[in-house]
């Protein structure tokens, strides 16, 4: 939850949407520390859930948190960097050595907290003019291209049918690479590399929306209308569409990629608010559902007590005589 909506509040400020975008940004931030305070209460889940790719769905949230707050607030991006750099450092080698195959939606999760890691050190890297953090973004993004051509290898495309919205991360992570492309493209505008750069944001925005045609089509096909958790894993990359549509149009100078930005813009809004109205209706049925089976219990335990008792009372006047 805190990707998606933190990366559709970064879409949402880009096209000048400032309340909204707010209101996408604090849900994010909530959802997060939801996150890491459960993660606090419960190491040994924590643990046990570090060896799997969804576990560095939390670092790819907080780059984007860090990303959404980098503008404007450069100090909080830098925190926000230093824990996701962490988190990728900490919880990589534990998800590749537990690697199984053939891989799923979730398993480009690797690749899109790399990227992350890779977009926010670029962007920090125009704000403090630090060479460094340049390096290190160009470094990431291209281990973040290996380990998605290595994951996608291994992916199970049947997923474009059974997959409950992870199967979209397919796309989602070759688009946070393209936005990662284009971040380091403005960092190194004055460089060498440039133009490379450029043309390369361009070419992996055409691969990326290439994907976005079978993952459309296969929602047409087979509609997967229930509520499912997995489908948070939709709207992250329907709005990295968006976003890294905005960076792509930034550094080529395309106005139909910008365009096509602030049309997609907002479907990922709506894409979000549907998601969202569906967890809050799990959660209120969740809710009437407990409400229930305490109630149901309440009266099974009024049932026995009056059962019980005229056994008692027969048993004791018994006694008595």
């Amino acid at each position: 939850m805190a990707m998606g909506c933190g990366i559709v509040s970064i879409d949402l400020f880009l096209e000048g949407w400032l309340v909204p975008s707010d209101v996408m940004l604090w849900l994010a931030v909530v959802a997060w520390a939801v996150l890491v305070v459960r993660w606090a209460a419960a190491p040994a889940c924590a643990v046990r859930e570090a060896s799997s790719p969804p576990a560095l769905g939390s670092v790819a949230a907080t780059t984007v948190l860090g990303a959404r707050f980098a503008v404007g607030l450069d100090w909080v991006g830098a925190a926000f960097l230093v824990p996701a750099a962490l988190g990728l450092a900490v919880l990589l080698w534990p998800v590749v050595k537990n690697w199984t195959t053939p891989a799923a939606g979730t398993s480009f999760l690797v690749s899109v907290a790399i990227q992350g890691v890779a977009a926010l050190s670029a962007t920090l890297a125009v704000s403090y003019r630090a060479d460094w953090l340049l390096y290190a973004a160009m470094a990431l993004f291209l281990v973040g291209l290996a380990a998605y051509a290595v994951i996608l290898w291994r992916f199970d495309f049947r997923s474009f049918g059974t997959g409950a919205g992870d199967q979209w991360v397919v796309g989602g992570a070759l688009a946070i690479g393209t936005l990662a492309a284009g971040k380091i493209a403005v960092a190194d505008a004055a460089g060498a590399w440039t133009g490379l750069l450029d043309d390369l944001a361009l070419a992996l925005w055409c691969v990326a929306m290439a994907w976005l045609i079978p993952l459309v089509i296969s929602e047409v096909i087979r509609p997967r209308l229930r509520y499912h958790v997995l489908r948070w894993a939709t709207v992250f990359p329907v709005g990295m569409y968006a976003a890294c549509s905005f960076a792509v149009g930034q550094v080529t100078g395309l106005g139909g990629i910008t365009d096509f930005a602030r049309i997609w813009t907002p479907i990922a809004v709506a894409v979000t608010l549907i998601v969202l109205i569906g967890l809050t209706r799990r959660v209120l049925n969740d809710r009437d559902v407990a409400d229930r089976d305490v109630a149901d219990r309440d009266v099974a335990d009024r049932d026995v007590a009056h059962r019980v008792m005229p056994d008692r009372v027969r048993d004791g006047q018994e006694g008595k005589s």
